[in-house]
């Protein structure tokens, strides 16, 4: 076991936060800004890229480290929560936004999971947070997530962040699964990820469902979400007023009546 073992217990619904338990010495590392709560004799410590040296040390390690992480989008930085103390203590991470938060054994999961770029929540120290460099052009171009996605490497317990509600999906040897590129949270290395065109002229310009969408091939497991956040944003966006004021809801003579509010 290279990476730290660490405890968890993941509370709420729909706007969840991850407590993890660590014993003295014991270390999390998590994206800026997820920090909720942690109890006293938890120190906090800035760190380039994830932490782990993949192999490479010193100096070197630590660059390669922050690089991978500047070419997802990413900060160079990251947090890592160490146990200072003699008994152990929690320290938790929120999600962003409403959803659900995904325990990965990595162990368990073959090793590696790769997953969208901002998914990631937090791991334990010892995971190596990577690119994986998708190999078909048309995936890089029209996925939705770009070219570049995530990769989570180790043998410990690492934590992503889905919107909406999460479905996890059993892939047999062969069986295909078509998903809206926004929607795809994670999954094994095994998957065979690419991109499709929506076919016909009609459904691609008028269908409302994008131009195109991810196919999936198993084995393997892959990880949905209901609702990314790029598609809540968007339909916060278009229902905002342009022009200050309220939007009104329910009747079309609202917008009747907005021309004598005023706004």
């Amino acid at each position: 076991m290279k990476n730290h073992e660490i405890d968890y217990y993941i509370h709420g619904n729909d706007m969840q936060f991850v407590e993890i338990e660590l014993d003295p010495q014991e270390t999390v590392i998590a994206e800026a800004g997820s920090l909720m709560m942690m109890e006293e004799e938890i120190s906090m410590e800035t760190i380039f890229g994830d932490g782990s040296s993949n192999g490479v040390s010193g100096l070197m390690g630590k660059l390669v480290g922050a690089g991978k992480r500047l070419i997802t989008g990413e900060s160079l930085f990251m947090t890592a929560f160490m146990n200072n103390g003699h008994d152990k203590k929690t320290v938790s991470f929120a999600s962003p936004y409403p959803g659900s938060i995904v325990p990965l054994d990595l162990d368990e999961l073959g090793g590696r999971i790769v997953c969208q770029k901002d998914a990631f929540l937090c791991a334990a120290k010892g995971v190596s947070v990577g690119v994986d460099f998708q190999r078909k052009l048309g995936t890089g171009f029209f996925g939705g997530e770009g070219f570049i996605m995530q990769k989570l490497e180790g043998d410990g317990m690492a934590f992503v962040h889905a919107g909406g509600t999460l479905h996890k999906k059993e892939l047999q040897p062969g069986q295909k699964l078509r998903v809206d590129t926004g929607c795809l949270v994670a999954m094994t290395k095994e998957i065979d990820y690419n991109i499709e065109f929506v076919k016909g002229v009609k459904t691609a310009l008028f269908g409302g469902e994008g131009l195109f969408f991810a196919t999936l091939k198993g084995p393997g497991t892959v990880w949905v979400q209901s609702l990314p956040f790029s598609r809540l944003a968007s339909r916060v966006f278009s229902a905002a007023p342009s022009k200050g004021g309220s939007k009104g809801e329910g009747s079309i003579l609202n917008g009747a009546f907005d021309l004598f509010g005023g706004d």
